[in-house]
């Protein structure tokens, strides 16, 4: 059976599964409807008579399983040599904090941040509290600002992917892949201004590029 796997069946971390026949299973089965209508603005707009939080909980989920993908296609490459801090071209380096277990930024490599990165936003996907994935239990007042903050850190490691390793990513022949993954986040967090102008910055000409051929 693992002869035949491919490569990208290879995730980095667990998968995070939404439950079937959940409300939430049928909000991502109709975001992966409107994708297929290939117009990503309107794909990533809000769907008539839902919550807003729910949408997002979704959409969060499902961007933390493609990078989650696109990062385990090029993890053989992203190695404490080949990565030895974790940037996003020469001007941008990122240190790592959690706010609990770690306080303090730590400047730690590329696969060491990446690796702290997903588990920390797996265990805030696992927590029920953030993200009930049960009907009528109602999402809690600070989720918005942990939902930017998985954001703000997942396309991080986009950033990352493109800065240090398009190469390889064009190599196995991912890039449409990758494309197309960032430009739905992209869309996604612009519909609803979930990350600061300045945290976009590593990738800024790239968003404008693909920005301008959906004009």
């Amino acid at each position: 059976f693992f002869l035949f796997s491919s490569r990208s069946s290879k995730t980095f971390k667990p998968k995070k599964n939404i439950p079937e026949g959940s409300h939430q299973y049928e909000l991502l089965k109709h975001a992966e409807a409107t994708l297929g209508s290939g117009n990503l603005r309107q794909a990533v707009m809000l769907p008539e008579g839902e919550d807003l939080n729910e949408w997002i909980a979704v959409n969060t989920v499902d961007f933390f399983n493609q990078i989650n993908m696109l990062y385990g296609t090029i993890t053989e490459f992203c190695t404490e040599a080949s990565c030895s801090v974790m940037s996003a071209g020469p001007r941008y380096e990122y240190h790592w904090a959690d706010g609990t277990n770690i306080k303090k930024p730590i400047k730690c490599s590329a696969p060491k941040y990446i690796d702290y990165l997903m588990t920390w936003v797996q265990d805030q996907l696992d927590d029920e509290t953030l993200f009930p994935s049960k009907i009528g239990v109602p999402f809690p007042k600070n989720f918005m600002s942990v939902a930017k903050t998985i954001l703000k850190r997942l396309f991080r490691v986009y950033a990352h992917i493109y800065h240090q390793h398009f190469d390889s990513v064009m190599q196995l022949q991912e890039e449409a892949h990758l494309n197309t993954s960032f430009k739905h986040f992209i869309f996604f967090v612009q519909e609803f201004n979930l990350i600061d102008r300045r945290e976009l910055a590593p990738l800024q000409e790239l968003i404008e590029k693909l920005g301008s051929k959906d004009r």
